[in-house]
């Protein structure tokens, strides 16, 4: 068999076999982590949460969720992607149905901490588990791939969690209390499919022909080759500068993801719709963002080129978010948002083709929890924030200009850090003879240049 046949086999088989449970693992993790912001519209007032209290409490996640991610990445290589991607499911499933104990703020806070201690780990440890399965040259369509979980989730999740809510009075509970514990069902029905479905690396698939996987270990090989040298170990790796100022920029576009994931529920029901029509409102902007995201990373790996694609959907996201604060009608209201949501998930989606490119492979796992981990603290600043400005003032406008701030000062980082880099466009057409593994090296060598 050609290399360029044993290479679209390989890459479809892993494609086929890895790709849709991840996602549909991370559409349950996201809805775990997000669906308080439906549930907010009820809940704040059962509960006597205030603007800044429940603001407080969507963020206070990310503190245990960032401490404890870089020791879960560690764990995670060291005993498999299998079994610590499994044990993380079973707990945060547990910690998202104990939402329906929650009785104030004492109690709110407790638990979204739990839940994000939890769930630490599970997205860089796919990043990583990806880093040992796909050649750089197609990672970035299967990371859409995995990440299109995030706004598919709110556009299944806003609708249901609308209709969920509907429960209300049944059994004796609030419709925000049906909400949690059905929907953290999947988490705990998928965590023995993990157990069944996932390969720690490519040695283990026997699904694989031995053609098949001997390409695969020859291509990740010449890849680890080629990885940047790295020394001092971890903690040098923690206090790299780029590193650290990848993990900013990532930082402000997780704001403006984090601020639309958590408060999009209550902006659009200030529309003047109910709880039902506002989660098929909701459903607009992800929508847009999941089509727009899969597109875009498509379209970064066919022309071999990311600065462009990382810099342009960052500034539209930015300029989505702020200019929905100073417009009135909902119509054009939700165009802005629809902007910003395609943009900060195109953003995204391109951010995680970069540790593999700068991080020397012995650290990879430790810089990819590091990048994550800085980019998740605007996930607890932003609502806060938000919350706090929407007590002050009555509205989320100044809330949402802040976090727009956040998401310039990225797009500053990331032109900063670029400024000096060459940005090539699609390789040159290969001719027929040029075998499909000297195709992966050039482009790799462009995605190097990260």
């Amino acid at each position: 068999m050609r290399e360029e046949q044993l290479a679209a086999s390989a890459l479809r088989k892993i494609n086929r076999r890895f790709i849709p449970l991840l996602f549909i693992c991370f559409v349950s993790a996201w809805l775990d982590r997000v669906n308080i912001g439906f549930a907010a519209l009820t809940m704040n007032r059962d509960i006597g949460l205030s603007a800044t209290a429940y603001g407080l409490g969507a963020g206070i996640f990310f503190l245990t969720y960032v401490v404890l991610e870089l020791p879960s990445n560690l764990l995670l290589e060291r005993f498999g992607a299998r079994r610590w991607i499994a044990q993380i499911m079973f707990g945060w499933g547990i910690f998202s149905a104990a939402m329906v104990f929650v009785q104030g703020e004492k109690s709110f806070y407790a638990v979204r901490l739990l839940l994000g201690a939890a769930e630490a780990g599970f997205v860089p440890g796919v990043m990583f588990f990806l880093t040992l399965w796909v050649p750089a040259a197609a990672r970035g369509r299967m990371i859409a791939g995995f990440l299109v979980a995030m706004p598919v989730a709110s556009v299944i999740g806003a609708p249901l969690s609308g209709l969920l809510m509907q429960l209300n009075g049944i059994g004796g509970l609030h419709g925000w209390q049906w909400l949690f514990p059905i929907e953290a069902l999947p988490a705990l029905a998928l965590t023995p499919i993990i157990l069944r479905t996932l390969s720690d690396t490519p040695a283990q698939a026997e699904w694989l022909t031995d053609a098949e996987r001997d390409w695969l270990n020859r291509s990740l090989a010449a890849e680890a080759v080629k990885a940047p040298s790295g020394h001092g170990g971890v903690l040098k790796r923690l206090f790299n500068p780029l590193m650290l100022a990848l993990g900013v920029a990532y930082s402000g576009a997780n704001g403006i993801n984090f601020g639309l994931s958590f408060f999009l529920p209550q902006i659009v029901r200030a529309f003047g719709l109910s709880v039902v029509q506002a989660g098929f409102v909701v459903a607009i902007p992800f929508t847009v963002a999941a089509i727009g995201m899969i597109w875009w990373g498509r379209r970064s790996d066919r022309l071999g080129e990311r600065r462009f694609h990382l810099v342009v959907p960052l500034m539209l996201a930015v300029i989505g978010l702020a200019g929905s604060t100073l417009v009135d009608p909902p119509v054009l209201r939700l165009a802005l948002l629809c902007l910003a949501a395609f943009g900060v998930y195109a953003t995204l989606t391109i951010f995680w083709t970069l540790p593999a490119a700068l991080l020397p492979a012995g650290t990879l796992a430790a810089g990819v929890a590091v990048m994550n981990s800085v980019g998740n603290l605007s996930g607890f600043a932003g609502p806060y924030v938000v919350g706090a400005i929407k007590e002050a003032t009555g509205s989320f406008a100044g809330g949402m200009q802040v976090v727009a701030g956040f998401g310039m000062v990225a797009v500053g980082l990331v032109l900063l850090i670029t400024r000096n880099a060459t940005w090539t466009k699609k390789a040159s057409v290969q001719s027929k003879e040029q075998s499909s593994e000297m195709v992966y090296e050039e482009i790799e060598a462009k995605n190097r240049r990260w």
